[in-house]
């Protein structure tokens, strides 16, 4: 999918009347099935580009277009199908804990399938494989029957990507898909989430926290600042000097630049108190 944005700027709809956007104005254009990393400190406005480009967030002023089309000029029933075309995996996936990881992956596949296939689904799920494969993917293919609430912060994250893969998008944001991953599943999450992206041909805008994980796997970053464009350059031209003036005034972040300790992350939680859950 192709993305440009036209002097875009976003405004969280929680805003005060009169504050400065979240994000822009910012031009930018991004080819079909690219692959682009997006950093910055906390507060950049990373996430808010995401949502941006979602649809969950109308332009305060410039213009967003996804292969060409606006998609706020559009009827509600095709806006639905146009943010259909896409997938959000934010930082924490939502996930129902009671739900069994079979279920939450498929549910990735709910904006093709019918309703009544839909609701047959949450009973007997009818692509198994399909789930087991993406599973399998992030090292995970043994967990497809395990309850949500039994997976660690670390194999949760892990699941949400795999709900990404099975949507099949063809627009593929995901935002921190590392925060909660060691170093050794944070290599091999952002190998199996790149690969089947260029697989797909789904366009991928990812956010990430780890600098040297958006240089090594990504040949073009863009560095947010303060809601603006600081840079986009291809990986190799994203030197030293320009990540210490990006991350100025926020050089603890560039220096721990990596996934928080595994210890605090991959442990398996304490059973939570039952708690009724929809979808």
């Amino acid at each position: 999918m192709r993305i440009e944005l036209q002097g875009l700027a976003l405004r969280h709809p929680a805003a005060a009347r009169g504050a400065a956007p979240a994000l822009g104005p910012l031009d930018l254009g991004i080819a079909p099935g690219e692959q682009v990393a997006v950093i910055g400190p906390s507060g950049a406005g990373k996430t808010s580009l995401l949502l941006g480009l979602a649809c969950a967030l109308r332009p305060a002023t410039g213009g967003l277009r996804l292969d060409g089309t606006d998609p706020w000029s559009l009827p509600a029933r095709s806006l639905r199908r146009l943010r259909g075309q896409g997938f959000l995996a934010p930082q924490v996936p939502p996930l129902p804990p009671r739900q069994r990881v079979v279920t939450a992956v498929l549910a990735g596949r709910l904006p093709r399938i019918g309703l009544w296939e839909s609701l047959r689904s949450l009973v007997v799920p009818s692509a198994v494989p399909q789930a087991e494969a993406a599973l399998a993917r992030f090292d995970l293919a043994d967990k497809i029957f395990a309850r949500v609430d039994r997976l660690s912060g670390g194999e949760r994250q892990r699941v949400g990507l795999a709900r990404a893969l099975v949507a099949q998008p063809r627009l593929l944001l995901v935002d921190e898909p590392l925060s909660a991953l060691d170093p050794t599943r944070a290599e091999q999450a952002m190998q199996a989430l790149t690969a089947a992206a260029r697989e797909q041909g789904a366009t991928l805008v990812c956010t990430l926290h780890q600098v040297p994980m958006a240089l090594r796997h990504f040949t073009r970053v863009i560095g947010l600042q303060e809601g603006h464009l600081a840079f986009d350059l291809p990986a190799a031209e994203v030197t030293p000097e320009r990540l210490r003036a990006l991350y100025a005034q926020h050089l603890d972040e560039l220096e721990e630049g990596g996934p928080p300790d595994a210890a605090a992350t991959d442990r398996v939680p304490a059973a939570a108190p039952a708690v009724m859950q929809c979808r």
